[in-house]
Formats: C-alpha cells, sequence, structure tokens
C-alpha cells in the first residue's frame, strides 16, 4: 500500500506536463553533477554490456514510472513489458528496444525527475544511454542515410542560403508539389513548419551594420563575444540582430563568431567522435576571445547546454573545453546579469496584451531557474504567464514523418495553455519548441469550437526580440 502510495504521489506531482507557474519548482540545482563519460571505453559500444545496461535501466524505469508522461519513449518501454506476450523485461527482445529510443527528443527533462540519478547506487542516466545507443546505432549502420544528411546544418544552411529563395518556396506546408515529395524521398512530414533560409547570414549582417554603443549605460565596459548558432546564423538573424542591438543599448561592445555548429544535431544521432572534434575548435577560437576579456554569450538554449554541461561531460580531460564551458553564459542568462550587477539602461517600455512564456526543455535541464521569466517580468506592467512541458518538437526529431503526429500530441497540453491563457505574445527561449507550439495552437483552432486568446494567431518569438520591442527597437 504504501508503495502503491508513492507512485500516485508521483502520478499527480507529474499529471500535468504542460504546467503553469503555479505550483512550480526548480529542478533539482542541488543535485551532484554528472559524471564524465568514457565514451572511448571498450565496452561503450560493446552490444552484449549495452544490452545488460538497457535492461538494467529499463527495469528500474518500469518499476518506478514517474517519467510516463514526459515523452512518448516511458509509455512504448512500459507497454512492450506489459504487453500481450511478456509481461516481464526478461520476455522482450533486444531489437524492440530500438522504437524506444527513437521516440527520445535528448530533451533531458527526465534527468531532473528521476529519483536514481547518481551518485543513487541505480545511477540513471536515461539520456546518456540513449546517446550511448545510437552511437552503437551509428556504429551498426542502422542510422537513415536522410537523417544523418538533414543533421548537416553547415553545408545545409550555406547550400540553402544560396538557393533561400527556391528553398523557402519549396518548404511552404501549402506547396503541395514539393513537400508531398519531401515526405516520401526524405521522410520530412508534409505538414510540419520547416526552417527559413536567409541569403546573408547573421554574422555577415552584423558585421556589416554594428549598433552604436550606448557608453552612458551602466554595463558600459562589458565586452561579449556571441557564438551565433546554426539556427541563428542561417535561419533566424532577427534573434541574433535583437541581442545585439540590446547589448548595445546597455553599453556593451560586442562582436559576434561562428567557427561551426555545436553539434546538437550529430549529439541526436550518436556521432560523438564529430561533437567532440567540433567542441574542440570552437573552444579553441572562442578561448583566443576569452583571453582578451570577452563574455561568450550563446543564443539558442541546446547550443548553450551543449557548450556548458555537454561538452565537459565527453571531454573531461580538455581544459580549453573547461574554460570556455566556465566563461558561457546564455543570452538570457546575461541580460539578467546586466540587471543584477550593473542595471539595464533606461527606456524600456510596456508591451500590452501579457506574455505567455515557455521555458524550454534546454533553458530547464541547465538547472539555473527561470531566468526567461526574470528577464520578461523587468518589462514594465508585463504580465507573464510561464508554462513549462515539453513543447514536442525535438529538433529535427519532430519533423519527420512518423514523429509528426507524436510531437504535435506530446506538446498539446502546452499548446491548450498558452491558448486559453490569452495573451498577446508566444515566447519561447527556443527558437524550434515555439513554432512548434505555435503549429499547435493552430490545429486548436482548426479542430476546435473554443475561442481562444490572441496569442493562438501570433507568432513565436524569442524573449531578446521582446526586450528589444520594449526598448523600442524595430528590426
Amino acid at each position: 500500500c504504501v508503495a502503491w502510495c508513492i507512485v500516485a504521489r508521483h502520478a499527480v506531482e507529474r499529471r500535468d506536463h504542460g504546467r503553469t507557474d503555479a505550483g512550480m519548482t526548480d529542478a533539482a540545482a542541488d543535485r551532484a553533477e554528472r559524471p564524465a563519460i568514457d565514451w572511448n571505453a571498450n565496452d561503450f559500444l560493446d552490444g552484449d554490456s549495452l544490452d545488460r545496461e538497457l535492461r538494467r535501466v529499463f527495469g528500474v524505469c518500469h518499476d518506478c514510472r514517474r517519467c510516463s508522461d514526459l515523452c512518448d519513449s516511458f509509455p512504448r518501454l512500459f507497454d512492450l513489458i506489459d504487453g500481450p506476450g511478456n509481461g516481464a523485461l526478461d520476455d522482450v527482445k533486444s531489437g524492440d528496444f530500438a522504437a524506444v529510443v527513437d521516440a527520445c527528443t535528448l530533451c533531458d527533462m527526465c534527468q531532473p525527475a528521476c529519483p536514481y540519478t547518481p551518485p543513487h547506487v541505480h545511477a540513471v542516466d536515461f539520456p546518456d544511454l540513449m546517446t550511448r545507443y545510437r552511437a552503437w546505432e551509428k556504429r551498426e549502420s542502422r542510422r537513415g542515410i536522410f537523417e544523418l544528411e538533414l543533421g548537416k546544418t553547415d553545408r545545409n544552411g550555406r547550400l540553402m542560403g544560396f538557393l533561400a529563395p527556391v528553398a523557402n518556396w519549396a518548404a511552404r506546408r501549402k506547396n503541395r508539389l514539393t513537400r508531398p515529395l519531401m515526405e516520401a524521398v526524405a521522410g520530412i512530414h508534409r505538414d510540419a513548419v520547416l526552417p527559413q533560409f536567409h541569403a546573408t547570414t547573421f554574422t555577415k549582417r552584423a558585421a556589416s551594420a554594428p549598433p552604436a554603443i550606448n557608453d552612458a549605460a551602466p554595463a558600459h565596459g562589458r565586452k561579449a563575444v556571441l557564438y551565433a548558432t546554426c539556427f541563428v546564423e542561417y535561419n533566424n538573424p532577427g534573434i541574433g540582430a535583437a541581442a545585439l542591438s540590446v547589448l548595445a543599448r546597455n553599453g556593451v561592445e560586442t562582436t559576434t563568431a561562428y567557427p561551426t555548429c555545436c553539434g546538437m544535431p550529430q549529439l541526436e544521432r550518436g556521432d560523438i567522435a564529430s561533437v567532440c572534434e567540433r567542441a574542440v575548435r570552437i573552444a579553441a577560437e572562442l578561448g583566443g576571445w576569452i583571453d582578451k576579456g570577452y563574455d561568450v554569450v550563446s543564443l539558442v538554449p541546446s547550443c548553450t547546454l551543449m557548450l556548458k554541461t555537454i561538452w565537459p561531460r565527453y571531454l573531461a580531460d580538455d581544459p580549453a573545453v573547461s574554460k570556455l564551458a566556465a566563461h558561457t553564459s546564455d543570452i538570457v542568462d546575461y541580460i539578467v546579469g546586466i540587471a543584477r550587477r550593473e542595471g539595464l539602461a533606461e527606456g524600456l517600455a510596456p508591451l500590452k496584451g501579457g506574455v505567455a512564456l515557455h521555458h524550454a526543455c534546454h533553458a530547464r535541464a541547465r538547472n539555473e531557474g527561470r531566468k526567461s521569466a526574470v528577464m520578461m517580468r523587468m518589462i514594465p506592467d508585463c504580465d507573464v504567464l510561464v508554462i513549462e512541458g515539453c513543447s514536442g518538437h525535438g529538433g529535427s526529431w519532430g519533423v519527420m514523418k512518423d514523429n509528426f503526429p507524436v510531437g504535435l500530441k506530446i506538446g498539446e497540453p502546452v499548446a491548450r495553455l498558452v491558448a486559453e491563457g490569452g495573451r498577446r505574445y508566444l515566447v519561447s527561449e527556443c527558437p524550434l519548441a515555439g513554432d512548434h507550439i505555435a503549429q499547435g495552437l493552430e490545429r486548436l483552432r482548426e479542430n476546435e469550437t473554443t475561442e481562444f486568446g490572441a496569442a493562438a494567431a501570433m507568432r513565436s518569438h524569442h524573449p531578446i526580440e521582446l526586450l528589444a520591442m520594449s526598448y523600442g527597437i524595430e528590426e
């Protein structure tokens, strides 16, 4: 009875995986730091060793079930074990575990929720295990060619930027010529929103027209280098432009750098060697800026997570990677730091209509609190509704034919909370998550007769874009 009461309590605690800030608590910031990963160990890619670890961890998860509503991996796992013909983990064929791994988006949200993470004796780290499995799949050539090619963001960004008008035309959901073809050939769902491309990259735009620095601002004297990230560099330069303008308004001397993608798409596909190669290259270039007295500021939370948390675990003995992790901030964290230490420059004006703020998974995974909510509340009279929960996107995972409907289902509680909140602005630190929530709002509007608030009709913004708007900066 006691055991069932504990399980029931956990179920109530996790019942609404789209939740508002009423009653929310921070992730377990006091947990022990996750240990380094020895991905070169002899047994890391050994099939038998991997299978034993899968069964050990899956057994713990099956007994606990605390994460049953976080993503589709856990329902698939429990159905696999409890389904007809099984009834026990030993009855499940090892080949059937692939479906569980395929549903993982590496959002890392099961990690702070899990009561069995290190230093607990069970030492469960579900995201690490999923990455290890995918690394084994890569070695065994079990990853699809189009899935691998989709993750080559730098090559794709340069090529599609050169062909931007044609690429953006082909990516439109209403294009009934190209989208069915993309679905049939590449497995990209015909209804999924795809990122836009631009002929001129963010770093080139920034170099051509840098904003004037406000030398009267309290934070004047700070210096920062923006790590552009592949998404801002090729797909959404507006986020970078807003960051440059807000920092200049606050007296920060700012430059930009983009050596290459951080490797998150490669991590999702198990290409750990590529991730580490990118980490070494980026750490070397950005380390030079650190030596000149610059702070490193990342513009997308997934990339911030890579620089600060993931790279140091795969390259624990690399001093340049550790140095970069110690000197890197997310743009939201950096602005909040300025506000707390020196104070923001004057000029922020109210934005009417309120903000529905999605606290993105990879921002939550860093265990640094809801800084984006703090930043939005710096806007005068800003009515902020904070929503925690998975958007259902998961990078390129969410646009694939087999995953897109699942992603919309996972993200529906968040989309519904945004819709019912009636705020004018939809905001997420993760631009892909924001776009996916906006598409979920669109689906709710199409499929239900309920009247939703104004936010249901609005596009998503990054928090730094709203701060720029509050300053009267229009890009």
